[in-house]
């Protein structure tokens, strides 16, 4: 079987020795060779035809989301899929907006106090690099004038179905979340929950940039924030996110607990007491995403009544988490990220 043929791109001589060895030690990758800043990777890329780049954002002469502009550009190549290696403290933003430009997956990288750390990202790295090679490209969001006409949300604003609506992503989710968000109306008459695998850092980011570009209001999830219609919550990386029903209202609860998950936050755990808290009344939207995370919280939520859509597999980056609950027939109805706004409404 070939090898995945990866480039490390770091303007660190430091990282860039690291991130070889650990990656090396995968019999399934081939390290191609290195790239110390982006115009270097850029010529590097043309050259050795890697099938993923790890990619620093922080470098001199071309940044790494200089590169991923420039990637879109290349001709007589194919464009390698990206992993992002970044500091969620000094890059958060900048992180998000590589993710968003067409990265792939994203691992924390420690600070410049803490270098003898980044030996312990080999496990990580080498995961999302492997699941990296097989991931399809993020499509281009469509422009508004070619997006599926929406229903108005005041059509069912009055007697909707469902208390709640949670949505979870993993590979490819922060383009994909902003792309429905982005298509939902001012007036969405329930509140939504945003369970993203990403780093400890990085949903701070992640939820400004959603605000900046939805009709929503969507903010990092607090512990005891009041839900209302409109408001989305993304949950806190690092943390689990779970619901408190107080005399007809719903309250977040931010937590480490349970354990024994191998995400925090899980979309398992926030559908499962989504679906608890609605009685089940709650509409789960399952997107792209590596793994299986939330097909159990699904079939929670579908025992008590509650409703779940996938994303189907042309449009998902990696059809990992959507399809083991489309699979398992819990699921109502499938589509692409461009009829996924449709079909939400349609079925609030």
């Amino acid at each position: 079987m070939k090898k995945i043929g990866v480039l490390v791109v770091d303007d660190s001589a430091f990282a860039r020795k690291v991130l070889r060895q650990v990656l090396s030690r995968s019999s399934n990758i081939e390290v191609l060779g290195t790239a110390h800043d982006g115009l270097d990777a850029l010529e590097r890329i043309m050259e050795l035809k890697p099938d993923v780049i790890t990619l620093d954002l922080m470098m001199p002469n071309l940044d790494g989301l200089g590169v991923l502009h420039a990637l879109k550009k290349l001709v007589g190549v194919d464009i390698p899929r990206v992993v992002l290696v970044s500091m969620s403290d000094t890059h958060g933003d900048l992180a998000i907006s590589a993710l968003r430009e067409g990265a792939v997956d994203i691992v924390q990288k420690p600070t410049s106090l803490a270098n003898d750390r980044l030996y312990e990202l080999g496990d990580e790295l080498t995961r999302k690099v492997e699941a990296a090679a097989a991931a399809r490209l993020p499509s281009l969001p469509l422009a508004p004038a070619q997006r599926v006409p929406l229903p108005s949300a005041a059509a069912v604003a009055l007697h909707p179905r469902h208390e709640l609506v949670v949505i979870g992503a993993s590979t490819g989710g922060p383009q994909a979340v902003s792309a429905l968000l982005s298509a939902l109306p001012a007036d969405f008459p329930v509140p939504l929950a945003v369970v993203i695998h990403i780093p400890p850092g990085f949903s701070q980011s992640l939820a400004e940039h959603l605000d900046r570009d939805s009709q929503l209001t969507v903010v990092e999830a607090s512990d005891g924030l009041l839900l209302r219609p409109g408001l989305g919550l993304v949950a806190r990386a690092g943390m689990h996110l779970t619901f408190e029903r107080t005399a007809g209202t719903f309250r977040a609860r931010v937590g480490l607990a349970p354990e024994g998950h191998l995400h925090r936050p899980s979309l398992d755990v926030t559908l499962q007491s989504a679906a608890e808290a609605t009685r089940g009344r709650v509409l789960g939207v399952v997107l792209t995403g590596m793994g299986s995370d939330g097909l159990e919280g699904a079939r929670v939520a579908h025992k008590r009544g509650g409703t779940l859509l996938t994303q189907s597999e042309a449009s998902s980056v990696v059809y990992g988490m959507p399809r083991v609950v489309w699979e398992d027939g819990i699921a109502i109805a499938e589509g692409s990220i461009e009829e996924m706004p449709a079909l939400l409404l349609k079925h609030l």
